[in-house]
């Protein structure tokens, strides 16, 4: 069985659980999750049963789809996503983002937790990326290419939408939400980087760093989607400010930013 049939299998299969066609979707970094709590009328469908759907194995992702309506539109939110670290590869990491095209999503927000590398970014701090360094060392596009998903070579100098950077500026100040922008650099993890490693991220121009959200970004430009990215930043990586990172506290520091980032979401939503 090939992508598109098994992308098609998945989809068919969530519109036999769901009576509406999302427009938005959103994927939800670790301690994020909670915003699916916003949905109205929600439809719940755990990953694993899902045709071809990877499992969420990290804490703090809860593994299922959720799609109903925020703000008046529809939504299809991944509560929970897939790592690379966990063993999956660039194409099961970004199956949903595929599956969530052919059900008609044209818009996706992308978020993630990730470690400040500038010092005004520190814990709490909400950063909307407009850029990003792909130090992962692999790429979701490797392989053959079928046309049905995209073109041969996708234009990534423009991956996130300008229009929708604008407005998570407009709805921040309308709701006193402080943001930075700034650009994301991902690795493959799961271990945390090196001080030497963390000031070379610095010298190349990066601003916060994580270990997702660069793959779905790149499928979603190649599938013709409209992206925006948003970094909750959950601790300094700044290596002359950090303290060895701790999993457990960076989910802790992400629930405790989730009522501004609930707000920014919503109003970017209503929007969008």
């Amino acid at each position: 069985m090939n992508i598109v049939e098994k992308i098609n299998e998945a989809r068919d299969f969530i519109q036999t659980k769901i009576s509406v066609m999302p427009t938005i979707g959103l994927v939800l970094g670790s301690g994020l999750g909670s915003l699916a709590d916003e949905v109205q009328n929600p439809v719940k469908i755990n990953y694993e049963d899902i045709p071809h759907f990877p499992v969420s194995t990290v804490e703090g992702h809860a593994g299922r789809l959720v799609v109903g309506s925020i703000e008046g539109k529809y939504v299809m939110i991944m509560q929970g996503r897939f790592h690379y670290y966990e063993g999956y590869s660039m194409q099961e990491v970004t199956f949903p983002v595929r599956v969530m095209k052919a059900l008609g999503v044209e818009n996706i927000v992308v978020t993630n937790a990730a470690g400040g590398l500038r010092k005004d970014l520190g814990p709490g701090s909400l950063m909307i990326i407009t850029d990003h360094i792909n130090m992962m060392g692999d790429n979701p596009l490797i392989g053959p290419n079928d046309a049905q998903l995209g073109v041969r070579f996708p234009d990534m100098s423009q991956a996130y939408d300008r229009q929708f950077v604008d407005i998570a500026k407009q709805v921040a100040q309308e709701r006193d939400i402080t943001i930075a922008t700034g650009v994301y650099a991902p690795i493959s993890g799961p271990n945390y980087l090196t001080k030497a490693e963390l000031r070379m991220l610095i010298v190349i121009g990066a601003d916060a760093v994580g270990m997702s959200t660069v793959p779905e970004i790149i499928v979603a430009k190649h599938g013709g989607m409209r992206v925006m990215g948003i970094s909750c930043i959950t601790d300094s990586a700044n290596p002359d400010e950090m303290h060895a990172p701790d999993h457990e506290e960076i989910v802790r520091v992400a629930e405790r930013t989730r009522p501004k980032f609930i707000s920014l979401v919503k109003g970017i939503i209503e929007r969008i």
